[in-house]
């Protein structure tokens, strides 16, 4: 399934919590964002440190939860990951303008 980061964010966006206000969701995003990182860390450090083969299905999954609360964080502070995306590659284009030269 082909899909922009607009189109993600809307799909993600239809399975936030209703019952929640936009600060108890943003909180709430923002927490998982922590979390998932963490589970992240957990997958990595394993595989760095203690010799183990790294699962890459596991790895695909909490990368997918960490998307998920970055994608609710953003749109409930009135973001997009389309317009977070590009300041970022701007920032990285002049923070690392050799990685943008013609190659």
């Amino acid at each position: 399934l082909q899909m922009t980061l607009d189109d993600y964010e809307a799909a993600a966006a239809r399975t936030t919590n209703l019952k929640l206000t936009d600060v108890e969701r943003l909180v709430d995003a923002a927490a998982g964002l922590s979390e998932e990182s963490g589970e992240i860390l957990g997958l990595v450090r394993k595989h760095a440190y203690q010799s183990r083969s790294l699962d890459k299905n596991k790895l695909e999954i909490e990368l997918g939860d960490a998307l998920w609360c970055l994608a609710i964080t953003a749109r409930t502070a009135g973001l997009s990951l389309e317009r977070i995306a590009s300041a970022n590659i701007t920032k990285l284009r002049d923070r690392f303008p050799e990685g943008y030269r013609d190659r």
